[in-house]
C-alpha cells in the first residue's frame, strides 16, 4: 500500500473507533453504523485530496496477481 492509502485507512479506523466510543456503540448494528460513518469521513477526505492534486490515492500495489499468475506450491 502507498503511504496515502495507509493514512486514509488509519483515518477511517480512528474515525470509526471514536464515533463508536462517543455513541457507546454495542452490538453489530451500532458498530456497523459507526463504521459506515467513519468510512464516509475518510472517503470524503480522499476524494478532496484527489480533486486537489489530480492524482489517485488508491494504487494497484496492494492487489494480489490473478490466480493464474500466482505460483502454486
Amino acid at each position: 500500500m502507498s503511504e496515502a492509502e495507509l493514512i486514509f485507512t488509519a483515518l477511517a479506523e480512528l474515525s470509526t473507533r471514536q464515533i463508536a466510543e462517543s455513541v457507546d456503540a454495542t452490538g453489530m448494528t451500532a458498530n456497523s453504523a459507526a463504521a459506515k460513518s467513519g468510512g464516509r469521513i475518510a472517503r470524503k477526505a480522499r476524494l478532496e485530496l484527489e480533486e486537489q492534486t489530480g492524482r489517485k490515492v488508491v494504487s494497484a500495489d496492494n492487489l494480489k496477481p490473478p490466480a493464474s499468475k500466482r505460483l502454486k506450491p
